[in-house]
């Protein structure tokens, strides 16, 4: 694909474009990021996105209900059971089912999607200690991270894309004999992940590389429509779990941590706060998990009658939106999906403005961006403002045209 990505654009207002991307170590998914650069200092941003599209929502379009669901597993690695969570959820609304889930399902879904949090953070927190040169500390977080990926392991037999969904409920029952197997390793966990608070807030070195960098005022999140921990960090109150709560969360007792810094070094704060929550919840849901066992879900027809279904959920990374739409047939008329990563590019865009060019891998780390999350592209026309429909085309011919047409995405 990088012999048919648009030239890099004049630079007026600045000494010179550095262009990053589609691949680069920078970041491991294909994004292109060409900034305008006055000596160090970043003028401008022109980011480019489009290079890894899967046509996955059409996809969706070509199976049956069933076989989505390990589609939507696959949209990421990471956040696999917050995709597959939103899209079962979508479908049980869409076919008026939703109310009738065991109460038991509802507190294992919870379950993993806490401990897929607190995997997907560690990660995080982990490589942002690589991205500023706190290597040591990246061993540590990994190292302590096989404990909940043992855990997941535990539950649903796999470590990625955990398959606990279905439309109806889950797959797999936990134990009581998991259970009094896993409580005792996440509160092996929390103490460990305490440690990693406390180091990762005392080290000056590493605090100097994250403070008042790429700040995002609460206004500008709010402007944005930033979503999750970016959202959070910067004091913006937007917690799906909290306010639109579903599944078992108005049930089980948490607080949503907010932070009002809004730099790379708020961010981390609030993500290790959200970690150790995540694992007091986790451990929460275990000890008070309702019902009797092996009620984990209900028979669903393989036909849903013609409706509309949406559900939001709250992401490692953020508010991930699912709809879905059936004309009673066993596969879905449309599926849209709105993830958390594109849904925070347009903040990260106007943080990188102004800081350092040293700081741009911390920097486009601070969304935790999922590039393979997002790749659902509009293209819009800049001098009209209109979409274009270019479907039916090959993604080059795509691309091509649109440039030709003189079309960029999401330019900020």
């Amino acid at each position: 694909m990088t012999e048919y990505a648009p030239p890099i654009p004049e630079t007026p207002e600045g000494d010179y474009s550095i262009s990053i991307g589609p691949q680069h170590p920078t970041h491991k998914e294909p994004i292109r990021f060409i900034f305008q650069v006055k000596g160090e200092t970043i003028e401008h941003v022109d980011l480019r996105i489009g290079f890894n599209h899967r046509g996955i929502e059409k996809a969706f379009e070509q199976r049956t209900w069933n076989q989505n669901l390990y589609l939507a597993a696959r949209l990421c690695g990471i956040c696999s059971a917050a995709h597959q969570f939103a899209y079962a959820q979508a479908a049980e609304r869409c076919a008026k089912i939703y109310d009738e889930i065991p109460e038991r399902a509802q507190y294992i879904r919870v379950i993993i999607q806490e401990l897929e949090r607190i995997q997907s953070h560690m990660l995080w927190y982990g490589v942002l200690a690589h991205d500023t040169g706190f290597d040591t500390m990246f061993h540590l977080t990994w190292r302590d991270r096989e404990i909940v990926n043992d855990i997941l392991e535990i539950i649903s037999g796999n470590r990625v894309n955990y398959a606990m969904w279905t439309i109806g409920g889950v797959r797999r029952d936990i134990s009581r004999d998991q259970i009094t197997n896993i409580i005792p390793k996440l509160k092996d966990l929390r103490k460990k992940c305490d440690y990693h608070r406390d180091v990762m807030m005392s080290e000056r070195s590493f605090i100097a590389r994250q403070e008042n960098v790429a700040i995002l005022s609460t206004e500008d999140a709010k402007r944005f429509c930033a979503v999750g921990p970016t959202a959070r960090a910067s004091n913006v109150n937007c917690d799906v779990r909290k306010i639109d709560p579903y599944c078992a969360y108005n049930k089980i007792d948490f607080d949503v941590p907010l932070w009002d810094q809004g730099d790379i070094f708020g961010g981390l704060s609030l993500r290790l706060d959200e970690t150790l929550i995540s694992i007091d919840m986790a451990i929460q849901a275990l000890e008070n998990l309702p019902g009797n066992p092996g009620d984990i879900k209900i028979r669903v027809p393989r036909k849903i009658d013609p409706n509309e279904g949406i559900q939001r959920v709250e992401a490692p990374r953020g508010e991930d939106i699912h709809f879905v739409r059936s004309n009673g047939s066993e596969k879905p008329d449309r599926h849209k999906i709105r993830a958390p990563t594109f849904a925070n590019l347009p903040s990260l865009v106007h943080r990188l403005k102004g800081c350092q060019v040293a700081d741009i891998p911390p920097v486009i780390r601070v969304i935790d961006p999922c590039i393979g999350c997002c790749e659902r592209t509009t293209f819009v026309d800049i001098k009209t403002g209109k979409s274009i429909d270019l479907s039916g085309e090959h993604l080059i011919s795509r691309t091509n045209r649109a440039h030709r047409l003189g079309t960029r995405v999401l330019e900020f």
